[in-house]
């Protein structure tokens, strides 16, 4: 027994000596792989680039937000882009008691003992997040936090945290702890655009900070945490929560009694907005592409399709935290944004749509024009946004809703040249296939009631019989026909949409005007699909250029089926239900679109120059007397794109290979 229990002594003590060498060795090894891998010069030139950082900045560093700029294709200035963390900044004795502790309970208990990095906090939301299953806490401390504001990136990379956690203790060294509270109460992200507890109030609560309760004070420290999940205009009840929960530990810590307490999780949180906005089409539309275009720097993967709701769902989430960051980023980045729009085309477009709109004068509850327009115009050449107009001018503030990209709308015909008629091109048919319009069962009718028996598909496109288009679907089938406009990454597609209903434009969500555009632009480009963006380049505020657009092209029709389909809807135009709106000696081929009780009307069109989308309707749909894609939308069209042309030269579509005469 004694000589068991000794060898088993010695197994343990051997087991033991084992795992100690094998940790020496896998330490020596990683120390090997830290200096002969690099990282060992990387790590000390992030920690002098810190020091350096830290050094140079003063008080005036933290009061800063850098303006960015975007321009137009001739270099004009387009829109300031500028945060007001300037304007609305406050100085340590001016913040009031409650709001220093309550961020410092919610976001950095150990604020006061940590010199910058709080180990013992970083094994606490490990734990937490080991037990709630998801992030309760965060690991980083308010200097930390103020380090990734002011001074880097949101690049979520084990360099930055590096970085992040020496500029932290650089921090500590330098400026007091009453100094980081400070900066960092004045430039922390609170959603929406408001930067500092001070720009918040006054955004959300339209007066100070200091005339807020408590209850109020603690609702916007809940913010910083998680500005997209804690957005007050989105998610206000887990704003109220996370409110409700900072309550709790002011309370826990006896920074507030019992009674005050009490009262404040019983109040009820009123939001008065007070922030202007200004109503211009391509500012919002610069904004959102230049947003989109940090997220893609930043890695973030773009989808239109998923696999289940779930996928869709957990990618929404995804896209909006990080679009939320991104934005935020955009207005104090000093970037410098160079866009494809020109502000002559802007004006023109602009002008068509509000003069052929006039006699509309009919205003909603706040003073909007109830029936609006969108529209959206495309170079040709470069496969980007020229013009984009997202309804019509009224010197209003605060309403920013862009129809051009934001609003989602039946397209009625207009959408048959993209999965019927090009897809059909592709399949073997030709502008003189002879085709049946003939009445359905369960089927369509046609827009005018006429049912004209055999025709060529030239006449069918022309006269826009939808019996024609919804067999000729049938036959491809919607989920060959809804493919098409998958791959041109149109983003409201849905499950639903897997039916016949499609081919005259019953979708589930609809398609926008810029949708619209960029999917007749492709035929245009015969078959070559161009995202189309208005980012052309951006710098950093000293001029160094950060990302160049790349307009790559997808294949997604066979060019000659794209030549055909120019050539047929050429027709529409000089005999079709488009007529009369020919630009003379330029060439121009073109689709009218008409939905249900005339709610919808449309008509896209182009030439190889510039390819042009128009809506018309209600932002609540409902019928318009006499509206139809060769009415308003025509009219429209044709008015800007006679000025967009003028003093260009003809040029000829390229003929198909055969002809579809």
């Amino acid at each position: 027994m004694k000589k068991r229990k000794k060898k088993t002594r010695s197994q343990k003590i051997w087991g033991f000596l084992q795992f100690q060498m094998a940790l020496i060795v896998l330490v020596i090894a990683a120390i090997a792989y830290y200096y002969v891998g690099g990282y060992a010069a990387k790590v000390k030139a992030m920690k002098t680039e810190a020091v350096h950082l830290v050094a140079t900045s003063d008080r005036e560093t933290f009061r800063q937000s850098q303006t960015s700029i975007a321009y137009d294709c001739n270099g004009e200035v387009l829109s300031v882009l500028k945060g007001e963390k300037d304007v609305y900044y406050i100085d340590y004795d001016n913040i009031p008691i409650y709001v220093k502790q309550a961020i410092v309970s919610t976001e950095d208990k150990r604020f006061y003992k940590h010199k910058g990095i709080d180990y013992k906090g970083i094994m606490r939301a490990i734990w937490a997040m080991i037990q709630d299953g998801e992030v309760t806490q965060g690991g980083s401390t308010i200097t930390q936090q103020l380090a990734r504001t002011v001074f880097l990136s949101n690049e979520r990379t084990w360099e930055r945290k590096i970085e992040e956690m020496y500029i932290a203790v650089e921090l500590e060294a330098k400026y007091s702890k009453e100094d980081i509270l400070e900066f960092y109460l004045n430039n922390v992200y609170f959603a929406n655009g408001y930067y500092g507890i001070e720009a918040a109030a006054e955004g959300y609560f339209g007066t100070d900070v200091n005339h807020l309760s408590l209850s109020q004070m603690a609702y916007l420290c809940a913010i910083p945490n998680n500005p997209n999940l804690y957005n007050p205009l989105k998610n206000h009840d887990k704003t109220i929560k996370r409110r409700d929960r900072i309550l709790k530990t002011m309370l826990e810590e006896r920074v507030i009694s019992e009674t005050s307490y009490k009262t404040a999780v019983g109040e009820d949180i009123s939001l008065s907005q007070t922030q202007k906005v200004k109503n211009d089409y391509m500012e919002t539309y610069i904004s959102y592409c230049a947003t989109r275009t940090l997220m893609e720097m930043e890695g973030f993967k773009f989808q239109t399709t998923f696999e289940s709701d779930d996928a869709k769902k957990e990618y929404q989430q995804k896209y909006q935290e990080m679009y939320e960051t991104c934005n935020a980023e955009l207005f104090t980045g000093g970037y410098r944004i160079y866009t494809s729009l020109d502000g002559n085309a802007q004006k023109q477009l602009q002008e068509a749509v509000d003069s052929e709109l006039s006699g509309f004068t009919e205003q909603n509850e706040v003073g909007v024009y109830s029936l609006q327009g969108a529209a959206v115009c495309i170079d040709n050449t470069t496969g980007m946004v020229r013009a984009i107009v997202g309804g019509r001018s009224q010197d209003l503030e605060g309403y920013t809703l862009n129809r051009a990209f934001q609003s989602f709308r039946q397209p009625g015909s207009a959408i048959k040249p993209l999965i019927v008629y090009t897809p059909a091109l592709e399949k073997g048919y030709t502008a003189n296939t002879r085709v049946v319009d003939e009445p359905i069962p369960g089927g369509p009718a046609n827009g005018d009631g006429v049912y004209s028996g055999e025709m060529s598909l030239r006449q069918a496109v022309a006269v826009s019989k939808n019996t024609v288009a919804w067999k000729i679907l049938e036959e491809l089938t919607p989920e060959y026909g809804l493919s098409f406009l998958e791959a041109m990454e149109f983003s409201r597609l849905d499950e639903d949409d897997k039916r016949l209903p499609i081919a005259v434009g019953g979708f589930t969500n609809g398609v926008s005007p810029l949708e619209m555009a960029k999917g007749y632009a492709t035929l245009a480009n015969n078959g070559g699909y161009r995202n189309p963006t208005c980012i052309v380049k951006i710098t950093n505020a000293q001029g160094e250029e950060i990302y160049q657009a790349q307009q790559d092209e997808i294949m997604i029709y066979k060019e000659n089926a794209c030549r055909q389909m120019t050539d047929i809807l050429q027709t529409v135009i000089t005999s079709g239900t488009g007529r009369g709106y020919s630009l003379g000696a330029m060439p121009c081929a073109g689709k009218t679109g008409t939905t249900n009780d005339n709610k919808d009307g449309w008509f896209v069109g182009y030439t190889p120059y510039y390819t042009t989308s128009v809506w018309v309707g209600y932002d609540i749909p409902k019928e318009v007397p006499g509206l139809g894609g060769g009415t308003y939308p025509g009219k429209i069209w044709h008015t800007f794109m006679e000025n967009i042309h003028q003093g260009l030269n003809p040029v000829n579509f390229v003929e198909p290979i055969e002809t579809a005469e």
